[in-house]
């Protein structure tokens, strides 16, 4: 007879985990995936895939615009100093119209949109050929700036400056531009332009743009004298 005792399952026993070291390795799960999975897929949200971008184009604008000049003026008032900025804008569609304006104001943006409602404003229409030149020569003078226009046939545009600006504003084609002025003073080169011009405008009489030059011309005396006032001082 076996007497032998059958064998009993005692449960091991396994040791409580004793803290590590500094800088010894632990059972902490790998979170730095390797490959195109090193961040785990985030589950939840709205998902879904993204959506284009839509771009807005910005309005094209109804004129071509070119700034003449921009100056800062300061002046001298009771409660100290007042600066001031005085801008010139020139405008025009390319088809034989051309738009002359000034504008002053305590920043930029202000005295830009004030120059910009005057020069359309006093927006005219030249009378031109089919090439998009002029009938016949004309010149005017403006303070000390004298120019001369003229047509000439197939050589193009041949003018500098200001004045150039001021032609191609216009869309005229095959004119010589002849500019007699020792100053180099952007803003009287553009009057002088627009008042050259001014004799080849396709309506009889625009009393508004007559008085703008007759304006023009006074501020421009009054400018002259400032200059001369400071130059003494």
């Amino acid at each position: 007879m076996d007497t032998t005792k059958p064998k009993q399952n005692t449960p091991t026993v396994t040791p409580a985990p004793t803290s590590t070291s500094a800088g010894a390795r632990t059972n902490t799960p790998n979170r730095n995936y390797g490959g195109n999975n090193r961040f785990p897929k985030r589950e939840g949200g709205q998902g879904g895939e993204r959506k284009p971008r839509t771009f807005f184009e910005k309005p094209k604008p109804e004129f071509d615009q070119k700034m003449v000049s921009i100056r800062r003026v300061t002046r001298v008032v009771a409660g100290g100093r007042r600066m001031t900025f005085a801008v010139a804008l020139a405008i025009g569609d390319k088809k034989g119209s051309i738009g002359l304006g000034t504008g002053k104001g305590g920043d930029t943006a202000i005295a830009i949109a004030k120059a910009l409602r005057q020069a359309k404003k006093n927006m005219f229409k030249i009378k031109t050929t089919k090439d998009m030149s002029i009938t016949h020569e004309v010149s005017a003078k403006f303070s000390s700036s004298k120019l001369v226009v003229r047509p000439n046939r197939g050589k193009g545009l041949v003018a500098g400056s200001t004045v150039r600006d001021m032609l191609i504003l216009a869309g005229l084609k095959n004119i010589t531009a002849k500019l007699h002025s020792g100053s180099k003073n952007k803003l009287n080169n553009a009057r002088v332009a627009y008042k050259t011009l001014y004799q080849l405008k396709a309506t009889a009489s625009l009393p508004k743009v007559a008085a703008f030059i007759a304006e023009q011309e006074v501020e421009a005396k009054v400018e002259a004298k400032e200059v001369s006032s400071e130059v003494t001082k």
